[in-house]
């Protein structure tokens, strides 16, 4: 998998090459990344990718001509790698009107050969590039960053996460909050050594090696904490008809307030 990041700030993705699960992958070459900052394909002396906008208003935007010309570069030098299977590389721009990055956005991307991501500054992006170029926008959620890179680096790191072999353990994301799999609903508490911390009980079932009562108390777990936490989730997984008469029944106690805590054992 290669990430291709047109970025005027190439050094902030040491981020995810060098530290962490990310950058246990990309040293052993399951993914590839190669930045390109647009100042290159300028030709003027003072190297500028930004200009006041038209209409007038605060801020700069990016001009529309040195992010072209580094699309350009990059689609060039992907042919001639033959980073691409089957198809070009989707070029996406990080940006508040994108589609909300999801956990089964990131599956997808992940089965995918990588993409050309796009990292706006200043006010934002000359939109002739947008609708010549861009052909995804993705938004973290509704806040506003400085610049696009802090939001490839997120997405980056939940795709390459996904990359076969790159966990320890591929349960690990089978288990992962969101995942499509389990319904994408908040995954359950967690709990490790010693058995009794400062005085609070680790849950018992947890303890028996009973897999069955354990993937039972996880599922009632993951439950109540979405119940709690994320509601929205549920009434999501209970219009998509993925939740079972088990877990309605859960839902019912939860609601009779029988199962105020994550951490009841089952």
């Amino acid at each position: 998998m290669r990430f291709d990041i047109i970025t005027l700030f190439p050094d902030m993705f040491a981020a995810v090459c060098q530290y962490g699960v990310s950058g246990r992958a990309h040293q052993r070459g399951q993914w590839s990344l190669h930045t390109w900052n647009p100042r290159d394909f300028t030709q003027d002396v003072h190297r500028t990718v930004d200009d006041r906008p038209f209409g007038g208003g605060p801020g700069m935007v990016m001009m529309a001509e040195p992010l072209a010309l580094a699309i350009d570069a990059v689609r060039a030098a992907r042919q001639q790698a033959e980073a691409d299977i089957g198809a070009l590389a989707p070029v996406v721009l990080l940006s508040p009107v994108g589609q909300v990055h999801r956990q089964g956005l990131a599956s997808q991307m992940a089965a995918s050969a990588g993409a050309i991501f796009v990292c706006g500054r200043y006010e934002g992006v000359d939109q002739r590039f947008i609708d010549t170029y861009i052909d995804q926008e993705i938004s973290l959620g509704d806040f506003v960053l400085s610049g696009g890179e802090l939001g490839a680096m997120v997405l980056i790191d939940s795709i390459v996460r996904l990359l076969p072999g790159v966990l320890h353990d591929a349960a690990s994301a089978e288990q992962d909050s969101f995942n499509p799999a389990l319904s994408g609903l908040l995954d359950s508490p967690h709990y490790t050594r010693p058995e009794r911390w400062r005085g609070i009980e680790t849950p018992e079932v947890l303890l028996s090696g009973h897999h069955a009562h354990i993937a039972a108390w996880r599922r009632q777990a993951s439950l109540t904490l979405t119940a709690r936490c994320r509601p929205d989730l549920l009434q999501a997984a209970q219009q998509r008809g993925e939740l079972t008469r088990a877990d309605q029944a859960v839902l019912k106690r939860i609601q009779l307030g029988d199962l105020d805590d994550a951490d009841k054992d089952v």
